[in-house]
C-alpha cells in the first residue's frame, strides 16, 4: 500500500513537468510564429512603401523646404522617396527641449535627408542600428556627454546634432530645415549625422563597411592623405580657407562625416579639388551628384 502510494504520488509530481515542458514548446512556438509574422508584414510594408508613390503633402513640403528633390534625376526620385517613407514607418522619433510633437514636415524633411546617403547603397538595411531620433527646436546642450558634435558650432555650450552608438541621432530642426533648403553651402547636420551611422555599424574610425580587402586598401590610403593634408591646413591657419570644412581634422570619423557632406552639397568642387577623395565617396555610395546639376524637374 505504501508503495502503491508512493507510485501514484511520484507520477502525480511528473505531470506538472511534462506539462511545462509542453507549455513551454507550445509558448516557443508562438513566439517563433509572432516573430515570422512581424516581419513578414514589416517586409511587405517596406514593399508598398518603396513601389508607392510621395503622398502630396510631402510634394508640398520638399517644394517649399527640399527643392532639390526635384533637381534629381528621375530614377533616383522615387528610390528616395520610398527609403524616407520606410525610415518614416519605422524609426522612433521623440520632440525634445520644448518641442511639442513632430509634424509631417519634420518627418518629411529629416527622412528624405537622412535617405539621400543609403539611396544607392547596397545592403543598407536602413541604418540597422538606429532606433530613435530625437528633434530638438534649436541647438540642444550635451553637457560633453555625448560623442559627435557637427562643426563645434556651439551656442552657449549648445550644439547641433549628434549620433550616438548606442542607436540614437539628436537634431536640432533649425538645423534640419537650413541644410533642406540650402543643398550647396557644403553644410547639412542631418547628412553629417547620418554619414556617423553608416561609420559605427562596424565601430567608430571612419571606415564604413565596404566590399572587399581591395576597397579596404585604396579607402586607406586616399582618406589618410587627405585627412592629414587638412590637419594641416588647419594647424597651419594660413591660404584660403579649405573645402573640406575645418571641423573634418578633428579626427578620421568627423573626417568621413565631414566629407560626405561636402559630397551631397558641393560635388563639383570636390571632384576637382580632391578627385580621389570623390571618387573613393562616389564608389561607396554609387552616387555621382556632379551629374545632377542640370536635372531640374517642372513639378
Amino acid at each position: 500500500m505504501i508503495e502503491t502510494s508512493y507510485w501514484s504520488s511520484a507520477r502525480a509530481r511528473s505531470i506538472p513537468k511534462r506539462m511545462t515542458g509542453t507549455l513551454l514548446v507550445a509558448a516557443s512556438f508562438v513566439v517563433f510564429a509572432l516573430a515570422i509574422y512581424l516581419a513578414s508584414k514589416k517586409a511587405r510594408l517596406r514593399y508598398t512603401l518603396l513601389n508607392g508613390t510621395l503622398p502630396n503633402s510631402w510634394i508640398k513640403i520638399f517644394k517649399k523646404d527640399f527643392p532639390r528633390f526635384f533637381e534629381l534625376p528621375e530614377d533616383l526620385q522615387k528610390p528616395l522617396g520610398g527609403i524616407a517613407q520606410v525610415l518614416a514607418a519605422e524609426k522612433n522619433f521623440e520632440a525634445c527641449g520644448g518641442l511639442e510633437e513632430i509634424t509631417e514636415e519634420m518627418l518629411a524633411l529629416i527622412c528624405i535627408q537622412a535617405a539621400l546617403p543609403i539611396m544607392r547603397l547596397p545592403n543598407h538595411r536602413f541604418y540597422p542600428e538606429l532606433k530613435s531620433i530625437l528633434v530638438y527646436p534649436t541647438a540642444f546642450r550635451d553637457g560633453g556627454r555625448r560623442r559627435f558634435g557637427l562643426h563645434e558650432e556651439k551656442r552657449d555650450g549648445a550644439t547641433l546634432g549628434e549620433s550616438w552608438q548606442t542607436g540614437s541621432i539628436i537634431l536640432s530642426w533649425e538645423s534640419v530645415i537650413a541644410g533642406g533648403r540650402n543643398a550647396d553651402d557644403g553644410m547639412n547636420v542631418t547628412i553629417h549625422e547620418f554619414a556617423h551611422q553608416l561609420d559605427q555599424i562596424n565601430g567608430t574610425d571612419g571606415v564604413p563597411i565596404l566590399k572587399n580587402r581591395d576597397a579596404y586598401r585604396q579607402w586607406a590610403k586616399v582618406f589618410e592623405r587627405n585627412y592629414e593634408e587638412l590637419v594641416e591646413e588647419v594647424n597651419d591657419g594660413k591660404g584660403p580657407e579649405p573645402l573640406i570644412d575645418p571641423y573634418g581634422a578633428t579626427n578620421p570619423a568627423e573626417f568621413f562625416a565631414v566629407a560626405s557632406e561636402t559630397f551631397f552639397e558641393e560635388a563639383g568642387e570636390l571632384a576637382e579639388e580632391h578627385p580621389d577623395l570623390y571618387e573613393q565617396l562616389k564608389k561607396f555610395y554609387h552616387l555621382d551628384p556632379v551629374s545632377w546639376g542640370n536635372n531640374r524637374a517642372t513639378q
